[in-house]
C-alpha cells in the first residue's frame, strides 16, 4: 500500500486586494509525489523529498490573484503544483510589464532561499486556479544545508531564467515588433497553451500580448487581425487559438 503524508493546508495572504483560497487538509499519497515533476526537487531520493514536503505548506491561489509583490521581503518560496504564474514589473511610471510566464513544477519567489535576507525583485501572479508549495524562508534555508542538492537544483533555475531575460532583450534589439509578436505568441503556445481541434488555445488579451512583446495594443490588434485575415490564428473572447505557430513566423516578414 502506498504511504502517503498529510501536509498542512491553508491560505497566505498577500499585500494585494486578492485573498487566497482556503481549503481542508490534503493527503498525498507516495504514488502522486513520484509523479510531481519539478527540477528543483531532482535526485533527490523518496525520503528526502518526502521530509522537504512535509516541512511546507500546500495552498491554493485563486486567479488573478498576487502571491509576492515586488520590494517586499522575500519571506517564502514557492513551488508551483498545478495552474500557472506570471512574474511581472512595476515601473516608477506605474506601467506594469509582464514579465515570464511559469508553469507547474517550477519555483516562484527564490529571492528566499538567497543566505542574506532579500527582497522580491519583480512581482508574481497567478494566472488560474492553482496550488503552491510554500516554505519560510528559515525553513527552506535550513532543509537547503540539510540537503545540499536543493540549492544546486536552483543553479540551472537561476540559468534558465538568465536566458529567457536574455533572448528577451535580444528580441527587443534585434526583431521588428511583428516578429517579436509572432516569437511571444509561438513561446506561449509552446508553453502554456492546450491543445484543441484546430489549434493552440491561449487564454490571454490583447493587453497581455502587447506588454509581453513591447509594443502598442494598436499594433497588436493590426497584427492579430492580419494573421486572423490569413488564417494563421482564430480569435475568441478572451481566447486565441494559434493555428499553426510556424506560419506566424511566414507572415512576419
Amino acid at each position: 500500500m502506498a504511504q502517503s503524508m498529510v501536509l498542512r493546508s491553508g491560505s497566505l495572504r498577500s499585500s494585494s486586494d486578492a485573498n487566497s483560497l482556503e481549503s481542508g487538509p490534503l493527503v498525498i499519497s507516495s504514488s502522486a509525489v513520484e509523479l510531481f515533476s519539478s527540477g528543483f526537487l531532482h535526485g533527490l531520493t523518496k525520503p528526502e523529498l518526502h521530509s522537504i514536503l512535509a516541512a511546507a505548506t500546500l495552498r491554493q491561489f485563486p486567479a488573478n490573484s498576487v502571491i509576492a509583490n515586488q520590494g517586499d521581503p522575500a519571506e517564502h518560496l514557492f513551488l508551483l503544483r498545478t495552474g500557472c504564474a506570471r512574474l511581472f514589473y512595476i515601473t516608477q511610471q506605474g506601467h506594469k510589464v509582464l514579465l515570464r510566464w511559469l508553469l507547474s513544477g517550477e519555483l516562484l519567489g527564490g529571492a528566499a532561499i538567497l543566505p542574506n535576507p532579500s527582497s522580491y525583485l519583480v512581482g508574481t501572479e497567478i494566472l488560474k486556479k492553482s496550488s503552491a508549495f510554500v516554505w519560510r524562508r528559515n525553513t527552506i534555508r535550513r532543509l537547503a544545508t540539510q540537503y545540499p542538492k536543493l540549492l544546486d537544483n536552483t543553479l540551472p533555475i537561476a540559468a534558465e531564467h538568465l536566458t529567457w531575460f536574455l533572448s528577451a532583450h535580444l528580441a527587443l534589439v534585434s526583431r521588428t515588433a511583428r516578429e517579436r509578436l509572432a516569437q511571444v505568441l509561438f513561446s506561449l503556445a509552446q508553453g502554456i497553451g492546450h491543445k484543441v481541434a484546430g489549434g493552440i488555445r491561449l487564454e490571454i488579451t490583447n493587453e497581455h500580448l502587447a506588454n509581453s512583446a513591447n509594443i502598442t495594443l494598436f499594433t497588436t490588434s493590426r497584427f492579430l487581425s492580419e494573421w486572423k485575415r490569413q488564417g494563421a490564428l482564430k480569435k475568441g473572447r478572451g481566447t486565441l487559438t494559434v493555428c499553426d505557430p510556424n506560419r506566424l513566423f511566414s507572415h512576419s516578414v
